[in-house]
C-alpha cells in the first residue's frame, strides 16, 4: 500500500482530498474539529519535507453556493489546527484557482472552496476532475468518508497522476479493518447493534467466514426473538426479515460462529426517558411495553465474551444510549472492549451512532481505532471493492 512516506515531496505539490466535512453551529464555527485534526499528520509531513499542499474538500449538501456550506467558515480553524494559516480560493476550478495554486511556494497551504457547489463533483465528471488534477504533481487520497463514492475528487481525477498515495488516515483506515476481516488472532468478535437488520444483512453475511463470535443488540434483536417464537410486546420488529433473521442463525451455526443474542431486556411501556421501566425476559415481553436497552443478564454474558477476544468490532449501539435511563447497556460495553484493548486486544470502533456513543461517554482514547467514515466502513465489511481505494491501488 503506497502512503505518503513513499514520496519525498521537496518542491512537489500535493493535491490531498480531505475529509473537512465538519459540523458547524449557528454563528458557523466549527464544534468538532476531530477530521481537520485526523488529516494533520499527512499533511504536515508534506510541508515538512518541503512540499507545498492545496486541500480540496466537500462541506454539507449544499444546492448551488449556499454561504453557510463555504469552506472559508473552516480557515480558522484549519489554521489552529494545522499551525499553518491556509491561503483560500473562493471556488476549486478555473483561472484564479489555477493561478492561486501556481503561486503556492513550499511550506504552504491553499484551501479551496467547496467541491460540492459544482454538480460535476458528484457526478463523477471527467473535466471537471482534469481541472482539479492541473493544481499539484502527485495525489493523495486521505479522505476515508467519501472513498465509497466514485465522485470526481475521490475516484476520477486519480487517473491523471502518474504519482498517487495513500494519506496516512485512509491508510490506517484500510489497515484497521484488514485486522478484523482478515486477523490471524482469535477469537474475533463483531458487536452489530442498531435499528435494523436490513442495514446490516450484507455486512453480518460478509463478516461471518472472519469471525468467531457475533453480539447481537439494539433494536434489530428483536427481529431475531420473534422469529424464534419469542413475544416482543411493542418493540421494534422488521415483520419481513424474519426468515431473513433465522437463516443469518442457520449460516452462523453452520461456520462455526457463535451468535449471542440479549436474554433480558430493560423494557418501557413508552419510548421516553422518563418512562416506567422493568426488566423483563427478552421473549415474553408483556403487550404494550417495549425493549429499549438490553438487562443484566445479558451484559454479562457479552462481557465475557469480550473479556475473552483478541479483536473485536463495534459497530452499533445496543439501546436507545441518546436517553440516560436507556444508556446503561452502551456504557458497559464501552467499558467491557476499553478493559479488553487495556488486555492487549485489538479493538475498531465505526458507524455514526457507535462513534457517537464512544465519543459521548469517553471511550474514545481507550479503544484502538475509532474508523472515520460510516458509510465507507460499512461497504467495506460488507466485502465492497471502494472506488477511492481502487483508484488508487491500481
Amino acid at each position: 500500500m503506497k502512503t505518503v512516506d513513499y514520496f519525498n515531496f521537496k518542491d512537489k505539490q500535493a493535491l490531498i482530498r480531505v475529509d473537512f466535512n465538519v459540523p458547524l453551529n449557528e454563528d458557523l464555527k466549527v464544534t468538532d474539529a476531530n477530521r481537520i485534526e485526523a488529516a494533520k499528520p499527512t499533511i504536515v509531513k508534506i510541508l515538512e519535507d518541503g512540499g507545498s499542499v492545496v486541500l480540496m474538500s466537500h462541506l454539507g449538501r449544499p444546492k448551488g453556493n449556499e454561504a453557510k456550506f463555504s469552506l472559508k467558515n473552516i480557515v480558522s480553524k484549519v489554521s489552529e489546527v494545522i499551525g499553518v494559516e491556509p491561503k483560500f480560493v473562493e471556488d476549486c476550478v478555473g483561472a484564479d484557482v489555477k493561478k492561486a495554486a501556481d503561486e503556492l511556494e513550499s511550506g504552504e497551504i491553499l484551501l479551496l472552496e467547496n467541491l460540492r457547489f459544482h454538480d460535476e463533483e458528484t457526478a463523477g465528471d471527467e473535466a471537471f476532475a482534469k481541472q482539479l488534477s492541473e493544481l499539484g504533481d502527485i495525489y493523495v487520497n486521505d479522505a476515508f468518508g467519501t472513498a465509497h463514492r466514485a465522485h470526481a475528487s475521490t475516484t476520477i481525477v486519480a487517473q491523471f497522476f502518474e504519482d498517487k498515495c495513500f494519506g496516512y488516515l485512509l491508510a490506517k483506515e484500510i489497515k484497521s479493518l484488514d485486522k478484523v476481516l482478515n486477523s490471524t488472532e482469535k477469537p474475533v468478535t463483531a458487536v452489530l447493534g442498531g435499528a435494523k437488520v436490513s442495514s446490516k444483512i450484507t455486512v453480518i453475511e460478509n463478516i461471518l467466514d472472519a469471525v468467531d463470535h457475533l453480539i447481537i443488540g439494539g433494536g434489530m434483536t428483536y427481529t431475531f426473538i420473534k422469529a424464534q417464537g419469542g413475544k416482543i410486546g411493542n418493540s421494534l420488529v422488521e415483520e419481513d426479515k424474519q426468515e431473513l433473521a433465522l437463516e443469518i442463525l442457520k449460516k452462523a451455526k453452520e461456520k462455526g460462529v457463535q451468535v449471542h443474542l440479549p436474554v433480558d431486556s430493560i423494557i418501557a411501556d413508552s419510548f421516553s426517558d422518563q418512562a416506567s421501566t422493568q426488566v423483563e425476559s427478552v421473549d415474553s415481553i408483556p403487550d404494550g411495553w417495549m425493549g429499549l436497552d438490553v438487562g443484566p443478564e445479558t451484559l454479562k454474558n457479552f462481557e465475557k465474551v469480550i473479556a475473552d477476544s483478541k479483536i473485536i468490532l463495534w459497530n452499533g449501539p445496543l439501546g436507545v444510549f441518546e436517553m440516560e435511563t436507556f444508556a446503561k447497556g452502551t456504557i458497559e460495553l464501552g467499558k467491557a472492549i476499553a478493559e479488553a484493548t487495556k488486555n492487549g486486544a485489538f479493538s475498531l470502533v465505526g458507524g455514526g451512532d457507535s462513534v457517537a456513543a464512544v465519543k459521548q461517554f469517553g471511550f474514545d482514547d481507550k479503544v484502538s481505532y475509532v474508523s472515520t467514515g460510516g458509510g465507507a466502513m460499512l461497504e467495506m465489511l460488507e466485502g465492497k471493492s471502494l472506488p477511492g481505494i481502487a483508484a488508487i491501488s491500481e
